[in-house]
């Protein structure tokens, strides 16, 4: 079976065109070296979990580390402090049984002796697996972010504890907190902020030195992905293909992959046809009309308020006001959905730039009775003149009124004008 561009979950090996995530995994190798606790967060779908897990075969295979990723998702949203550790108390069992040179887990009569004290049965367990470990023990905890309230504060506490004690009492090298959040994010939305105010301070997880993000692919990583296609199937791609999935994405893996992958599975499966940039944009717009999960996730973040008062004025093409909390703004970084390029704030890449304002116009568009017949001269060309003549009566009339239901206020006369165009664009009912 040959390998397929992923677009769901962490690429296996074999199964999947992938990259070594060696390269942008180097800065966290480094930290483990220096025995650091710190925070691993990136957007959605950007290799997290792939390289996570590569790193600890990798280290298992070796004679430096012994490792464990361990998945907690299913502590989840889970605010009881029993009911949390007793779920990530079974992920680590789970992730101890395929350890190297480990001894047996703890069994179900000792898990529940560390379970009868909740608020200390994860720096237990930590103990005893760094104790009967061989070799110093990395622990990756992946999905970190979605602990909650007492529980997530339990969580911090116990790995606060067992980092501070470390040198008289066996504890992890290093402990990664995975997910898309820094640390500081973690008790946003809690009632009492103070049950953490620990964080940027006594805490393990200095959040100003020891925040690590995955950097997007580059260009050059772009086409080396694509042509392990070419590689296997013989399908070319034209190098202004390349360059433009590179472009729309900005190296987004999930956006390359869903891209790649619409083309040679769906739209061009003739494997002798060479991909043009044409293949491309028609893919772009697919995956944007069929809000694949990736687009669904991300169209969900913008009815956040945090999130609107960031990109109100980013769509209305003004400045993000400057008394806004520096949360918010780490929180879209963190998201994916901004980045800062040459010094600047910007969503980050086109595909969002294009997603975002016609997901907020949707149920504008399809409500708006405008035909592009109504707009096209003798030569079946766009008629702008006319139609951006119509538009001022439109808004004159009726459109300051539809822009009232935005939630976006700031954008609305950009966002209305948006629905009107797209409108167009997409045949108006003709």
């Amino acid at each position: 079976m040959r390998p397929s561009f992923n677009t769901s979950g962490p690429c296996v090996p074999g199964k999947h065109y992938m990259l070594s995530p060696e390269p942008r995994f180097r800065h966290v190798m480094k930290l483990i070296d220096q025995e650091k606790y710190f925070t691993l967060h990136a957007g959605r779908q950007t290799g997290k979990s792939t390289s996570a897990q590569w790193l600890v075969a990798r280290y298992n295979a070796g004679d430096t580390y012994r490792a464990l990723w361990v998945d907690i998702q299913t502590a989840r949203e889970q605010p009881n402090v029993e009911l949390a550790m007793r779920e990530i108390l079974a992920c680590l069992v789970h992730a101890v049984r395929g350890l190297p040179g480990s001894p047996e887990p703890p069994s179900a009569q000792d898990l529940d002796v560390m379970l009868k004290t909740p608020a200390s049965a994860v720096l237990a367990f930590l103990r005893w697996a760094s104790a009967a470990s061989p070799l110093p023990l990395v622990v990756l905890f992946d999905e970190a972010d979605g602990l909650v309230g007492p529980a997530m504060v339990s969580f911090l506490t116990q790995l606060r504890a067992g980092y501070i004690d470390r040198s008289v009492t066996p504890f992890p090298h290093s402990v990664a907190l995975i997910g898309m959040r820094q640390v500081r994010d973690y008790a946003i939305g809690m009632q009492d902020r103070h049950a953490v105010s620990w964080l940027g301070t006594t805490s393990p997880f200095n959040i100003t030195a020891e925040a690590a993000t995955l950097r997007a692919f580059t260009k050059e990583e772009v086409a080396e992905l694509l042509l392990q296609h070419t590689t296997q199937t013989g399908q070319q791609w034209e190098p202004a293909a390349m360059d433009l999935i590179y472009e729309l994405s900005q190296g987004h893996p999930w956006l390359v992959n869903a891209m790649a992958d619409q083309i040679v599975n769906t739209d061009v499966e003739d494997r002798s046809v060479t991909v043009t940039p044409e293949h491309v944009e028609a893919a772009k717009e697919t995956i944007i009309l069929e809000r694949r999960s990736h687009i669904d996730s991300l169209i969900a973040r913008l009815r956040e308020e945090r999130v609107r008062r960031i990109l109100d004025p980013m769509l209305a093409g003004e400045p993000v006001p400057h008394d806004l909390m520096d949360d918010d703004v780490a929180y879209c970084l963190g998201l994916g959905l901004l980045v800062v390029r040459d010094k600047e704030l910007q969503i980050a890449n086109p595909i969002y730039r294009e997603v975002l304002p016609r997901t907020l116009t949707w149920v504008q568009q399809i409500s708006l009775h405008q035909k592009t017949a109504w707009y096209l001269d003798a030569s079946g060309a766009l008629d702008m003149g006319k139609l951006m003549a119509e538009w001022q009566k439109f808004w004159r009339k009726d459109g300051h009124l539809a822009a009232e239901g935005f939630s976006y206020r700031e954008a609305g006369p950009h966002l209305m004008l948006m629905a009107f165009l797209q409108r167009i664009v997409n045949g108006g009912g003709r």
